[in-house]
């Protein structure tokens, strides 16, 4: 399409001589009689027409594409560069390990002072069930203590 957009100006321009030195001949010399050379005045007004038509209809559709890419060329403007995504992503990952980080050290930290509590609940049932130990071992003696007193007394 653009060759023939190329062609018609030069073509028109190549008619436009050719009815120009048809008209500046002088009558013996052309040959032509006046009807023919009303017939190519018109053809050749017509043809001007056209191409200015043409012309009209292209520089139309050449500017409306114009317009066009400076509208995409805005848009992309607009859209963020791969590096600004990279970046961006980065941060968040940061911030999300950061966050991760924070949460596991605080789990961690649970988990100690979980471990110190059972420790010290073990440590601290150990001696209660020594305590009753020997107080059952206490109790015991004192129970046979008493038993033989009773004996004794019946005798």
């Amino acid at each position: 399409m653009s060759r023939v957009l190329i062609y018609i100006p030069r073509f028109a321009m190549f008619l436009a001589g050719v009815a120009a030195a048809a008209i500046t001949l002088p009558k013996n010399e052309r040959g032509i009689d006046k009807p023919a050379i009303d017939d190519l005045k018109r053809s050749l007004a017509d043809l001007e027409v056209r191409v200015a038509a043409r012309q009209e209809a292209d520089d139309a559709r050449f500017s409306k594409v114009e317009s066009c890419l400076e509208e995409h060329t805005a848009k992309l403007m607009d859209v963020p560069s791969t590096t600004q995504i990279v970046a961006a992503m980065e941060q968040l990952l940061v911030k999300t390990m950061s966050s991760l980080d924070d949460r596991l050290t605080t789990q961690a930290h649970s988990i100690e002072v979980l471990k110190a509590t059972v420790s010290q609940t073990d440590s601290l049932l150990e001696r209660v069930l020594e305590s009753l130990d020997s107080l059952q071992a206490h109790s015991d003696s004192a129970e046979l203590v008493e038993d033989q007193l009773l004996n004794r007394s019946r005798m």
